[in-house]
């Protein structure tokens, strides 16, 4: 006994409805892909992990020290872009002045308190930073935010890392964000999340 096909009129229909199902699938998850793809950072040929360049950040800094924060996509789409480069911008801007007083004012107590300004002009006094980029903003533990940044440091060799003594470095590094007196403020680096090479 042969099952009866479906009626003529239905068969019209259901083909092209199928199609337009599938279609809305696949660009569902097409955007989807590109909404929450988490982009790595710019890669050299040879896997090296590739410092911001002038052409991709804020340039070097004006001769009162000045830079501006430079932000690749992925950052720019986050909700907190505006403080987190807003305190980047003016914890750098402290650093190439030598003003530790507006220092503080980017950085939580817990870093404060581990820096006293002696100790802090001694370990920056000729250093300058520029070519600043944040590649990524990402949640952290308890309500805080991970920056990702990238920039390059000039310094003396007597300020040079005591592990990587050079005049010139690239850096990478996670800065954790803490919310303390009504904004985003820099706490304490783990030296763990840290890349460097020469320049």
């Amino acid at each position: 006994m042969s099952v009866p096909s479906a009626p003529p009129s239905r068969q019209r229909w259901l083909i092209p409805v199928i199609v337009v199902v599938l279609s809305i699938t696949v660009a569902g998850g097409l955007l989807a892909r590109e909404l929450y793809r988490r982009p790595d950072s710019p890669r050299a040929a040879d896997g090296e992990a590739m410092a911001p360049s002038a052409t991709t950040s804020g340039g070097p800094s004006d001769k009162s020290g000045s830079v501006q924060v430079a932000v690749a996509p992925d950052a720019e789409n986050h909700p907190q872009d505006d403080a987190v480069r807003t305190v980047l911008q003016a914890y750098f801007n402290a650093l190439n002045k030598k003003d530790y007083d507006a220092w503080t004012e980017t950085v939580s107590d817990a870093r404060r308190s581990k820096t006293p300004e002696v100790d802090w002009h001694r370990n920056f006094q000729s250093t300058k930073d520029v070519n600043i980029l944040l590649y990524r903003i990402e949640p952290g533990a308890q309500g805080t935010l991970r920056a990702l940044v990238g920039f390059t440091s000039t310094q003396s060799l007597n300020e040079a890392p005591g592990d990587f003594q050079e005049t010139c470095i690239n850096w990478r590094l996670v800065l954790p964000m803490k919310f303390e007196h009504g904004s985003y403020r820099i706490d304490t680096v783990d030296g763990t999340a840290t890349e460097h090479d020469k320049c």
